[in-house]
């Protein structure tokens, strides 16, 4: 059994402690929060499994780590303190644990990295024996692993575009859905998450990994995003008010170019009310999906719609990409020290789960 650590309890680390807690091989032995409320609450209090775990949150980040786990679910978002995170995650690498995150955004293609991000890490695998996997939550296994088993069943494969549609009326971040993406802000507002070069920092890499296992020369990467506001306005129950005429959904694309067209896209459609944009793609039902499309001989389409928490689609993306990262976590303890990314480490059948009943 090895000895994983979820390390913050968001969105993201709540389906972490759900995840080590349904995993044959890991136990989950630490959970480490910053939010002071959260000091002293059962883990599975605080994931909302409705019983308790007997693991209580804890703030001090040298005692966990001190313990040496075996592993740690690194879910504390990256998309405000990417410094912070790659420290964070560098400490626990260097103390010898397999790591596991989506924080590390320019890591999801770590062959071509920035050095800023990949040396600090490769030192800290040399000196202390852990492993780092990053992979995303848009979800990362619907922008590298799917697509590419998907296009392996065509005859000619003209376009791969992965997409990722959703109503965020549900989703429990209302700093990432207001500051980053821009919901319920006036349209002069220029999203962080929007900027020009920042869907490239954020997807390219995942755009260059299935260029790299397809065997495709990238002319280079480009965005075109698109908004709309709110035609009126809308009450949501996890963030409140939307006012008419601030933005209301958000459309962008980051687009490998192969031979002078777009070739590997990756697409986001986000609303954050159904009426606004109604033509834009839909999910085929609910609040949202995950879609891949593989134009060529035969076209091929698939759409993956994933519930968790009461049947919130949000929570489901974000399950099913925890899935990856926490299934990945025995794999890479039995291999080599070292820096994987997601055609290193292979998505496995949940061996020793079906049926199985908690802990």
């Amino acid at each position: 059994m090895m000895r994983t650590v979820v390390w913050g309890t968001g969105n993201v680390g709540r389906a972490a402690i759900r995840a080590v807690d349904a995993h044959p091989g890991l136990v989950l032995t630490g959970v480490l929060v910053r939010d002071p409320a959260k000091v002293g609450r059962d883990a599975g209090r605080l994931a909302g499994l409705g019983r308790d775990l007997g693991v209580r949150a804890v703030d001090d980040v040298g005692a966990v780590l001190g313990g040496r786990p075996d592993a740690v679910v690194y879910a504390v978002s990256g998309d405000t303190r990417p410094d912070g995170a790659l420290d964070d995650v560098v400490r626990a690498v260097r103390g010898g644990a397999v790591v596991v995150t989506p924080a590390l955004y320019p890591l999801y293609d770590q062959r071509d990295a920035p050095p800023e991000f990949r040396e600090p890490v490769l030192a800290a695998v040399a000196e202390g024996g852990g492993s780092l996997f990053v992979s995303g939550v848009d979800p990362g296994w619907g922008n590298d692993v799917l697509p590419l088993l998907v296009s392996g069943l065509g005859s000619t494969v003209d376009a791969i575009r992965c997409q990722e549609i959703f109503d965020y009326s549900t989703y429990e971040q209302e700093e990432s859905v207001r500051e980053l993406i821009g919901m319920g802000r006036p349209m002069t507002y220029e999203p962080p998450m929007l900027l020009p070069s920042v869907p490239t920092m954020v997807w390219g890499g995942q755009v260059r990994l299935m260029a790299r296992a397809l065997g495709a020369g990238l002319d280079g990467i480009e965005e075109w995003v698109e908004r709309r506001p709110l035609e009126s306005t809308v009450r949501t129950r996890a963030m409140g008010v939307f006012e008419a005429g601030t933005q209301g959904a958000v459309r962008f694309e980051v687009r490998g170019i192969v031979g002078g067209e777009p070739r590997i896209v990756i697409e986001h459609v986000t609303r954050i009310h159904p009426g606004c944009a109604p033509e834009w793609p839909v999910p085929p039902d609910g609040a949202g999906a995950h879609r891949v499309i593989v134009e060529g001989s035969p076209r091929i389409e698939v759409t993956v719609a994933a519930t968790a928490e009461g049947g919130n689609r949000a929570a489901g993306g974000n399950a099913t990409a925890v899935g990856r990262l926490v299934g990945a976590i025995d794999w890479l303890g039995a291999a080599a020290p070292g820096l994987y990314d997601a055609l290193d480490v292979p998505l496995r059948p949940a061996v020793g789960r079906l049926g199985r009943r908690p802990r």
